[in-house]
């Protein structure tokens, strides 16, 4: 009955979706007042208040289709999924595991349970179940995805970007489920299937918008796009997806939607490149970048080029495409260059001039503020005794001291950081022209902006539990209303905009 509802519905068929859902819901009610018993029709019950929205009222519809089949595929998969939804995960995963017992051959089965796993960290026994998935079934995208992201988790980046390759091979436009009540705000969401990828997704709720994944490197001409309201480009990192920001651009030539992020200004961000185009921003210091291959930087004359070039000890060995602070060192002296070499992954590595950001008390501050929309929003000032510094691992939880200082960032940014530096992240703003992205610097004693990255991979997370951290709130609310309003903006003129 779905899928008659469905076909019929605008705009390839003549009557709104949600009118007939309603109707169909209503047929539905009246059969099993005859048929209270009769699982075809609680499950069609459930599916049509899940597309309705109506989470709560499905979950308990599924309830009692279980009570009375407790094996039951779809019902134990769709409660799964809701509960999912709602941050129960451990009730999800409980019911993945009834579904994955149950249904040893299901693909469906063995990659929901598979992901829940996933999500509690139990990578080992999630590779295990992905496995079985792709044994019954080696084409089934789903197993392919899951698979890429626990083995990025278990550090084979090889592996991963292997199996997310068979998961968009010959499907590069993927839609997933959408679980709102009023008729979704579509997006396609440009995505590299490698590393590389923006956490955007993090504001494209499913209770408000309907996603399509576009794989950009398997895209062709030939390729039919679905109609859409907004184009969100999510790959944010230029120097891991050179290929995936190409196929972005070919993209958006067979659309005329409205576009977040757009990629041509993405390219731009890569860390050499930023190092340069923003060296002489008045008030802005950049770190010297540039990307040798391992073999430059183990040849016998190896410390005389970067001397040359005018690198001094300290100095920072990154590879490149990471950005939690992952295969990330600093160089004290020319002897540790080699043993700290040997600890990287990859072929290039970044060396990066070791900018000083530690104040006269010997810590180090890292602030971040987040650009969307052509403003600047304060995000954290992160405060430790180390050089790399990241706000989940600086010294804030144990210090109120810490916490106060951040507050005083995030209450009134300005006086913080001074107007030399207010004006220096407004011009790097203007400069990399993103609609959404990140800035984290520090401030050397002149009050210039020491520029640490810039660009659109920069993540915003809410804050954990706990009233030290209720400080924090209203600024991340404001962040996440400020993308909310862009992308609900841009989307009301681009209402199903495609060529």
């Amino acid at each position: 009955m779905i899928e008659t509802v469905k076909q019929a519905a605008m705009p390839n068929g003549c009557i709104p979706f949600y009118t007939l859902l309603n109707a169909a819901l209503d047929v539905v009610n009246q059969r099993l007042e005859a048929q209270p018993e009769s699982v075809e029709l609680l499950c069609q019950r459930g599916n049509f208040l899940e597309l309705m929205g109506r989470g709560t009222e499905a979950l308990d519809c599924y309830a009692l289709l279980l009570a009375l089949d407790p094996t039951h595929r779809a019902a134990l998969n769709n409660s799964g999924n809701l509960l999912t939804t709602c941050e129960r995960n451990d009730e999800a995963r409980r019911v993945y595991a009834q579904a994955a017992a149950s249904h040893p051959g299901d693909p469906m089965s063995l990659v929901n349970y598979a992901n829940s796993l996933r999500k509690h960290s139990d990578l080992e026994p999630a590779r295990a179940y992905f496995e079985m998935a792709l044994k019954a079934d080696a084409d089934y995208w789903q197993a392919h995805l899951g698979m890429s992201a626990v083995l990025a988790d278990l550090g084979d980046t090889e592996g991963s970007v292997r199996h997310r390759r068979a998961a968009f091979r010959g499907r590069c436009v993927v839609p997933l489920t959408y679980r709102g009540a009023q008729a979704p705000i579509t997006v396609l969401e440009l995505v590299a299937i490698g590393a590389g990828n923006a956490r955007i997704k993090l504001f494209l709720s499913d209770r408000i918008y309907k996603r399509y994944l576009v794989a950009t490197e398997f895209f062709d001409a030939a390729t039919t796009l679905p109609p859409h309201d907004l184009v969100v480009n999510a790959i944010g990192d230029a120097d891991s997806a050179e290929a995936a920001l190409a196929g972005a651009r070919a993209v958006l030539e067979h659309t005329t939607a409205p576009v977040i992020n757009a990629p041509s200004a993405v390219q731009m961000t890569g860390r050499c490149a930023i190092a340069r185009r923003l060296a002489d921003v008045p008030g802005v210091i950049t770190a010297k970048t540039v990307a040798w291959s391992r073999e430059m930087l183990s040849a016998p004359d190896a410390l005389e080029r970067l001397a040359g070039q005018g690198f001094a000890f300290p100095l920072l060995l990154r590879t490149p495409g990471f950005h939690g602070g992952e295969h990330f060192l600093r160089v004290d002296a020319p002897d540790d260059l080699a043993e700290a070499l040997a600890t990287l992954p990859g072929s290039d590595v970044m060396v990066m001039e070791y900018l000083d950001a530690r104040g006269r008390d010997g810590k180090t501050r890292k602030y971040r503020v987040m650009m969307i929309d052509g403003r600047l929003y304060p995000l954290h000032a992160a405060i430790s005794h180390h050089w790399k510094i990241h706000y989940f691992s600086a010294e804030m939880a144990e210090s109120p001291e810490h916490r106060a200082e951040d507050a005083a960032f995030l209450e009134k940014m300005e006086d913080v950081v001074g107007e030399r530096a207010m004006a220096a992240l407004k011009a790097i703003q203007t400069a990399l022209g993103l609609d959404y992205g990140g800035i984290d610097f520090g401030l050397n004693a002149q009050g210039d902006v020491l520029l640490f990255e810039a660009n659109a991979t920069m993540a915003v997370f809410p804050p954990t539990e706990g009233s030290q951290w209720d400080y924090r709130r209203p600024a991340v609310e404001r962040i996440c209303g400020a993308v909310h309003n862009m992308l609900a903006t841009r989307a009301r003129s681009g209402h199903f905009s495609v060529n």
